[in-house]
């Protein structure tokens, strides 16, 4: 799905979002450049694997905070985690580097990947900024929205702490 292709796909389910378009963006210093609204509430998305390649990882977590993987590991349940490949990135959701978001898992068709998204964007004001699968734009949606169409693709999706 292309950003336009997302927001018909919000709008028939009724979700409330506004956009902001922006010059390409590929990491989140890049992103702390732009003037934006919440960027407190800008997430940063990795997206990660098992050592063999069965289980794969999206998480989303809140742009200041570091992710060691070996504590997500342990705290979370699953194997040693590495980062996937841009191959799988492309042939899993249908996204380039720099345009990771959770919003890409509505394009794996076989809800291989898992979602954790960091509690803290349950918290007030409950939003998460995230790109509409190309870093040319943010969309700020309801946290719990997200999860909601998430699930309802079919992705396991794990609310968690990230410290």
């Amino acid at each position: 799905m292309d950003k336009n292709e997302i927001y018909e796909y919000l709008d028939k389910r009724n979700v409330c979002y506004e956009v902001i378009d922006h010059n390409a963006v590929y990491n989140m210093e890049e992103m702390s450049v732009l003037t934006l609204p919440n960027s407190d509430v800008i997430a940063k998305n990795l997206f990660v694997r098992d050592k063999n390649r069965h289980t794969y990882y999206l998480i989303a977590v809140k742009g200041e905070k570091r992710i060691n993987l070996k504590d997500f590991k342990r705290n979370n349940g699953t194997g040693s985690l590495t980062f996937a490949d841009d191959k799988d990135m492309r042939d899993m959701l249908n996204l380039s580097p720099g345009s990771v978001t959770p919003l890409g898992l509505l394009s794996d068709g076989e809800c291989k990947v898992r979602l954790f998204i960091d509690k803290d964007f349950m918290d007030s004001p409950s939003l998460i900024g995230v790109h509409p699968n190309e870093n040319t734009a943010t969309i700020w949606l309801r946290t719990e929205d997200l999860v909601r169409i998430i699930r309802e693709h079919g992705n396991d999706v794990s609310i968690v702490e990230i410290n």
